[in-house]
């Protein structure tokens, strides 16, 4: 069966599963304590719930209205709407696509870390077991060799991610979802409960929820926010709209936006607590203050916490493997939305079966994936992450909004949002959607930008031009091949 015959979720059950598991995922457990705590503690709520309310509801509601709307790819939302944007359709898809391949990469960082939890393989030199064996470091004279656990971890990982995939989207990701998320919810549960009971918990709570409310005052605060929320929804990257192309009529999508949004802010929140749990825990075990324990991404998940676990006698062995399969499952989750976009609008394009399109992607995407299991892997990674989100994808989520606001026009939607949700939309959602969205993402997007140039090296501006000059490429390809019929 071809693409060209629309697939559809069996429930909605399974729709708000696989949302869920999109926007639940590594920045969740990594970053956003990070950046609660470097961001003016308990203070920070205030731009955080107001950044949700101003853009991470407004704009998953225009996501699930257009996906809904049209039952189509992404490429051929745009495409419908005027030939011309389906190369603007494709360069968003490519640089979603990219961020599938190096989230793999990490990925079999964390799958490796999982096997190693349960001997404690990476001994006391948890720093030195990262960079020599599991993600390399910044030294280019490693380029040429190769991590051999994380390139078996790759291909591993890319086979389950196939085999979810390939089937059709109920037995694939909505069967899948329905399994991972409860079970990552559990999880996380036992993880942060059984943290707040640890000693010296509540130095780490404290550290995190000490309000500076003078930081408020400061618009990098206010930015951090709206950062985190876009990363954090996964918004504007064709998943939502991709996902709510399956639904079913009559489908309550206001509902399901809050139910999806308010699921992933709780896990994050919720998450902060146990990860601080445990750093005030190390904390007043070592004499060490939380400011020298804290740490975002992969210093915390792959050097700290393994530290932590080191000293925590047998419930580190029990934390560990925890801890290490709930990353696990969130990233499998995150990943499959990630790949959707993709994976609906080539088969589309080409006509071909989605067993076909997920073969073919996930062929590619492992190679490419392979690509950065080097010596430098993690700086690799590190490179494409910063430069994928904050110049590709960040700027062509608002152009969405001009898109769809300017040209298509919101009022096409508002009937389909209001039909059956409980929760209605008006006047204030189009202001939003037009004025108030735009002009956040470009500021974010235009200071990003200024950081990202002004602090990176030549190498890493090659790295920058590589991927712009293929994302431009494939999709004046993918734009100028016709259709297959």
């Amino acid at each position: 069966m071809s693409m060209t015959k629309q697939m559809q979720w069996d429930s909605t059950l399974s729709f708000i599963f696989a949302m869920i598991g999109a926007a639940v995922g590594l920045g969740n457990i990594w970053r956003f304590s990070y950046v609660l705590y470097s961001n003016g503690g308990g203070s920070f709520f205030i731009p955080y719930f107001v950044a949700i309310a101003m853009m991470g509801i407004p704009f998953l509601l225009l996501e699930y209205s257009v996906g809904f709307t049209f039952k189509d790819s992404f490429s051929n939302i745009l495409k419908k709407i005027n030939p011309k944007y389906e190369f603007i359709a494709w360069m968003l898809v490519i640089f979603v696509f990219i961020v599938v391949i190096y989230y793999m990469v990490i990925l079999s960082w964390d799958f490796i870390y999982f096997l190693s939890s349960f001997n404690f393989a990476w001994g006391t030199d948890v720093v030195g077991y990262f960079t020599n064996s599991v993600g390399g470091s910044s030294n280019l004279s490693l380029v040429t060799s190769l991590l051999e656990q994380t390139a078996f971890g790759v291909v591993v990982l890319w086979i389950v991610i196939w085999f979810i995939a390939h089937k059709d989207i109920e037995n694939g990701v909505g069967k899948f979802s329905k399994v991972l998320i409860p079970i990552l919810f559990v999880i996380m549960t036992f993880i942060i409960v059984y943290a707040l009971t640890l000693p010296g918990a509540e130095i780490g709570i404290n550290a995190l929820l000490t309000p500076d409310w003078y930081k408020l005052l400061d618009v990098n605060i206010w930015l951090a926010a709206f950062s985190q929320i876009i990363f954090s929804l996964s918004m504007g990257q064709a998943i939502a709209t991709t996902y709510a192309s399956y639904l079913p009529e009559k489908s309550r999508l206001t509902d399901n936006v809050l139910i999806v949004v308010v699921s992933n802010s709780l896990f994050e929140i919720c998450t902060a607590f146990g990860v601080f749990s445990i750093l005030g825990f190390m904390s007043a075990n070592s004499g060490l203050p939380i400011v020298q324990l804290v740490s975002e991404g992969t210093g915390l998940i792959f050097m700290v916490l393994p530290m932590i676990f080191n000293k925590m006698g047998l419930i580190g062995h029990i934390f560990a493997p925890l801890l290490f399969l709930a990353i696990l499952f969130a990233g499998i989750t995150s990943a499959l939305g990630f790949l959707e976009p993709m994976l609906s609008s080539f088969s589309h394009k080409f006509n071909i079966t989605r067993r076909e399109a997920a073969t073919n992607l996930a062929v590619i995407g492992c190679i490419f994936s392979l690509m950065l299991t080097t010596g430098i892997s993690s700086y690799l990674v590190r490179i494409i992450d910063t430069f994928v989100n904050e110049f590709g994808i960040l700027i062509l989520i608002a152009v969405q909004c001009v898109i769809f606001a300017w040209i298509y026009g919101l009022d096409h939607f508002i009937p389909v949002l209001n039909e059956n949700g409980i929760f209605k939309v008006g006047k204030l959602w189009k202001t939003l959607i037009k004025y108030v969205l735009p002009i956040f993402l470009i500021v974010i997007w235009v200071m990003g930008i200024i950081k990202l140039f002004s602090s990176a090296n030549a190498f890493e501006l090659i790295i920058d031009i590589i991927i712009v000059a293929v994302v431009l490429l494939l999709s004046y390809v993918m734009t100028r091949t016709r259709t297959r019929s």
